[in-house]
């Protein structure tokens, strides 16, 4: 079987190269235009296997992917190429609708073309896997879960073009009959993600000694998955799941912000103590706009059909996540010295009423 993986270099989807070629041994293209997110040393462990191969293509240029289609031949498509931070697509959104509307829909029209000339026998196996986020479904109050058929609610730029790239995906399959499958995700965290987001730059402020912000009261509400449980599940839905189907993926690991980040001070504490604990070092800051209150999923669907659930709690997950940066500083210090610092973005205001 031959995988083709758009977004390959980005947090989410390294993991689900590298699971490809050292779990499922499966030919794998990464496809990546390389954006700031992008960092192809997430994927050095793999890089030099035979089953591994780069290519730096947009997702928006629809020529250079039919060329890449017909050259690969691709047996599944898991699309997972999109800017994913609420903070970034609040201050530019114009970014998140070329990438996760327009590319979504260039792919899915390449998709479409190939898909249409293959032998029957292929075209009957193929299929494009659509990679989302619970966002999509908006927030959640005190209780309850987000399931399969929770009505779209998106509240940001992101979350709303994510909503869109997904209706595309599903639409295509009605009308045209491409064979897809979509899943929304809740929050990933773990080893190789890009630090504007709350986890690593938590752990890297704290490690430095700098201050923890956490926006508002620190009582919105998440639901962590490890994202190498992550791409166990993705793989799940490609191999057994139904043509046509959603599901949803979450680490059953409700947390607010507060305890996680409190969480992290703790291991810091325990990692590498100082003279004064980490948690003196928690600032709260002006809240995100928009910021949806409550995240959380129901997984009952994937478990009872595909057999899946994540195997990281929160508390595990958390711990091999702390170590892998204190004992991979080369990666995010290039990072930090080159492309994000650790400074506040998402700060646009709304105009006054």
């Amino acid at each position: 079987m031959k995988v083709l993986v758009t977004g390959g270099a980005g947090f989410i989807g390294s993991a689900v190269v590298r699971f490809l070629i050292n779990e499922v041994g499966a030919q794998t293209i990464n496809l990546d235009v390389i954006t700031y997110a992008g960092n192809l040393e997430s994927l050095e462990s793999i890089s030099n296997s035979p089953l591994y191969h780069f290519s730096k293509t947009n997702i928006c240029d629809r020529e250079s992917m039919t060329t890449l289609f017909e050259a690969e031949q691709p047996d599944v498509v898991m699309h997972l190429a999109a800017e994913t931070h609420v903070d970034r697509s609040i201050d530019g959104p114009a970014t998140f609708i070329e990438t996760n509307i327009s590319g979504t829909y260039t792919l899915l029209e390449v998709v479409r073309a190939y898909w249409m000339n293959l032998p029957l026998a292929r075209r009957n196996v193929f299929r494009f896997h659509h990679v989302s986020t619970d966002e999509v479904y908006g927030s959640l109050g005190v209780s309850g879960l987000f399931s399969e058929t929770t009505p779209y609610a998106p509240n940001s730029p992101y979350s709303a073009s994510k909503a869109s790239s997904d209706h595309l995906v599903r639409a295509w399959h009605h009308t045209y009959g491409l064979p897809v499958v979509i899943t929304n995700c809740s929050n990933n965290y773990g080893p190789y993600q890009f630090p504007e987001k709350l986890i690593p730059l938590v752990i890297l402020n704290g490690f430095e000694g700098k201050p923890l912000p956490v926006y508002g009261n620190g009582q919105n509400v998440r639901d962590w998955l490890y994202v190498e449980d992550h791409a166990r599940a993705l793989w799940s839905v490609i191999t057994k799941g139904r043509v046509g189907e959603v599901y949803n993926v979450g680490g059953q690991a409700e947390r607010t912000n507060i305890e996680v980040v409190e969480s992290i001070c703790d291991l810091l504490d325990e990692f590498i103590p100082t003279t004064s604990m980490r948690r003196e070092l928690i600032t709260y800051v002006d809240d995100r706009p928009g910021h949806d209150a409550r995240y959380a999923m129901d997984i009952a669907k994937i478990t009872r059909e595909l057999g899946w659930k994540p195997q990281e709690t929160f508390e595990s997950g958390l711990r091999k996540t702390v170590k892998w940066y204190l004992e991979n500083q080369s990666w995010w210090q290039k990072i930090q010295t080159n492309l994000y610092a650790g400074d506040r973005l998402g700060l646009s205001k709304k105009a006054a009423v």
